[in-house]
C-alpha cells in the first residue's frame, strides 16, 4: 500500500511529506517512514512532529496506531516526548554529514581594511527610519492592484513621482508615459542593446566602467572611444565616427575622470545626433553630487526627442534597491516595453511604491541634501590631507561626485596599486578604466572613493593611503619642502610620525 500526505501542523508541529509503504500493517508503514525521514535527515534534530491526534486523522488512522508508532520510536531512541512540549526527533539521531571535500578553487583574498573603491555610498548612511515611513505609508495607499502581475514600465506611482523630480532637479522634460523603470544602468543598456531597441556600433568615452563595456560585448555590440581632455569626450570626433548613430555620455560628471562636458561639446554631440538621425544616452550617474556650485543640468532637456536619459538610486540611496529609470522618446517606449517583456521581473513592486512616497515626501531631498555636505566634507578633508602630505599628487576634475582621481607622478601608478593591495586598501588604477581602443595619451592616476568608508574609519583610510603614494619626483622644487635624505619615499605626515 502506498500513502502520500501533506500536513498542516494544526498545532505547532511541521509539516512533513511521508511514503507509507509496504506489505505491513499501517503502524508497520508509519513506523519505517518515520524512522527513514529522520535517517536520511529529512527530519532535522529537534524537529517537532504533529500531534499524534492530527496526524491520525490526516491519514485516516485510528489514533492508537499513531500513539503506538510514537510510542515505538521513543522506545528505540529516535524521538523524544516530554510532558507540555510534544514529541521530537532525538538530538542524536541527527545523521553524521560527510566528510567535506577540500575546494580545488583558490584561497579569497583577506578583505579589504580600508574600502576607497569608487561608486559605493557610505552603506552606513542608508535613511532607514525615513524609508521605513515611506513603505508604510506607501503600503497603506496602495489598491490591491499593485499587488497583481508586475507593469514592466513600473507602477504609474513611482513615474509621475519621478517625472516630477526629474524636471525640477534636473531640468528632465518628460512625462510619466515616456519612464521606463529597470533595475540600473547595466539592465538599461541590457535592454535597449540586448533587446535589439539599438544596434551598435556605439561611441563611448575612453575611460568608463570595464563592466558596462562587457554588457554591451555581450550583446554584440562595438564600442569607439572618444579623446577625453579636460572639458569632457571630445564630441567633434562623432562627424568622423562611420556608422555609429548612437553615443554614451556622462556630461555632468565624466566617470572617472571627473570633468563635465562643456556646453559647446554639449551642442555639439545633438546637432550630430539630428543630423544623423541618432540619439544620445545621457548617464546621469550622480548628477545631484556636484559642491562647488549647483549641479549642471541634463543635457536631455535641450533635446528629448534626441537623448535617452538613465539614472537610478545606486548612488544617492544605495545599490542594493537595484531601481534605475530610464527616460525615452516616446518612439522608443514600445519597442523598449517589448524587449522587456509582458511583466516585471526584475524592480520589486514595494520599492517602487516606497521610491515614489520617498521623492513625493521631500524625504529624497532631504537626504540628498545632507549626503551632498557628508561627501563634500570628505572630499575636502582628502584635498586637505593632499595638500598637506603628498602636494606632488593632486586631485583632478570638478568637485563633484563620490570619488576623485589622484594624479601621480608618470611610472608610479601600478606600484602604488601594488602596495595598496598588500596593505588592504581597496581602490582602483585609473589605467583599469581606460578603453582599450584608446588613443590618447594614459596618464597614471587613482581612482579613490571617499564615500564608501565609514565615518569612524575615514581618518585611519586617508592615513593608509598616504602611506603608499609614492615620493616627490622633485623635492627641491619651490614650495615643496624636501623630506630627509635616504627615506626613499618614507615621509613624515602632518600629525603623525614617519610613515
Amino acid at each position: 500500500m502506498t500513502d502520500s500526505w501533506a500536513n498542516p501542523a494544526r498545532r505547532l508541529g511541521s509539516d512533513l511529506h511521508l511514503e507509507l509503504a509496504g506489505s505491513g500493517g499501517r503502524r508497520s508503514a508509519l513506523t519505517s517512514a518515520l524512522r527513514e525521514a529522520v535517517r536520511d535527515g529529512r527530519l532535522a534534530a529537534g524537529t517537532l512532529l504533529p500531534p499524534y491526534r492530527s496526524l491520525a486523522a490526516d491519514l485516516g488512522l485510528a489514533r492508537n496506531t499513531v500513539a503506538a508508532a510514537y510510542a515505538e520510536l521513543v522506545a528505540e531512541g529516535w524521538l523524544v516526548a516530554r510532558q507540555g512540549s510534544g514529541t521530537r526527533v532525538a538530538p542524536r539521531t541527527e545523521p553524521a554529514r560527510a566528510a567535506r571535500v577540500p575546494s580545488k578553487t583558490p584561497a579569497r583574498p583577506a578583505p579589504a581594511v580600508h574600502h576607497l573603491r569608487q561608486g559605493q555610498p557610505d552603506a552606513a548612511c542608508f535613511p532607514r527610519t525615513a524609508w521605513l515611513a515611506s513603505a508604510r505609508r506607501a503600503l497603506t495607499a496602495a489598491p490591491n492592484e499593485a499587488f497583481g502581475p508586475g507593469d514592466p514600465q513600473g507602477r504609474p506611482e513611482l513615474r509621475r513621482a519621478l517625472a516630477g523630480y526629474l524636471a525640477r532637479a534636473r531640468g528632465v522634460r518628460t512625462t510619466p508615459e515616456q519612464i521606463v523603470v529597470c533595475s540600473g544602468f547595466a539592465h538599461a543598456l541590457r535592454l535597449l542593446f540586448g533587446g535589439r531597441v539599438l544596434r551598435g556600433p556605439l561611441a563611448v568615452e575612453s575611460y568608463g566602467l570595464p563592466f558596462h563595456r562587457a554588457v554591451l560585448a555581450e550583446a554584440g555590440t562595438r564600442t569607439v572611444p572618444l579623446t577625453l581632455d579636460a572639458d569632457g569626450a571630445r564630441t567633434e570626433e562623432l562627424t568622423d565616427l562611420a556608422g555609429v548613430r548612437a553615443a554614451l555620455l556622462t556630461p555632468a560628471h565624466q566617470f572617472p575622470t571627473g570633468g563635465p562636458l562643456h556646453p559647446g561639446r554639449r551642442l555639439a554631440a545633438l546637432r550630430w545626433a539630428e543630423a544623423r538621425d541618432g540619439l544620445i544616452l545621457e548617464d546621469d550617474y550622480d548628477g545631484e553630487f556636484r559642491y562647488d556650485r549647483d549641479p549642471v543640468g541634463a543635457v536631455q532637456g535641450l533635446d528629448p526627442d534626441r537623448v535617452v536619459y538613465l539614472g537610478s538610486v545606486s548612488k544617492s540611496l544605495s545599490p542594493a534597491l537595484r531601481l534605475g529609470w530610464m527616460v525615452l522618446p516616446e518612439r522608443l517606449v514600445g519597442p523598449v516595453l517589448a524587449a522587456k517583456g509582458e511583466r516585471e521581473a526584475w524592480a520589486g513592486v514595494t520599492d517602487q511604491l516606497t521610491l515614489a512616497d520617498f521623492l513625493d515626501s521631500g524625504r529624497y531631498d532631504r537626504h540628498v541634501r545632507r549626503m551632498r555636505q557628508r561627501y563634500r566634507a570628505r572630499r575636502d578633508r582628502l584635498v586637505a590631507t593632499l595638500a598637506a602630505r603628498a602636494p606632488h599628487v593632486t586631485p583632478t576634475g570638478v568637485a563633484a561626485g563620490l570619488h576623485a582621481v589622484l594624479r601621480l607622478p608618470p611610472g608610479t601608478e601600478r606600484t602604488v596599486v601594488e602596495a595598496a593591495a598588500r596593505q588592504s586598501i581597496a581602490l582602483d588604477g585609473l589605467a583599469g578604466f581606460r578603453h582599450p581602443d584608446a588613443t590618447m595619451p594614459a596618464p597614471d592616476g587613482l581612482v579613490v572613493g571617499y564615500a564608501t568608508p565609514p565615518e569612524h574609519g575615514y581618518g585611519a583610510a586617508l592615513e593608509a593611503l598616504c602611506r603608499i603614494l609614492p615620493p616627490d619626483p622633485f623635492p627641491h622644487r619651490p614650495g615643496v619642502p624636501a623630506g630627509p635624505a635616504g627615506t626613499s619615499g618614507v615621509r613624515r605626515c602632518a600629525g603623525g610620525g614617519r610613515r
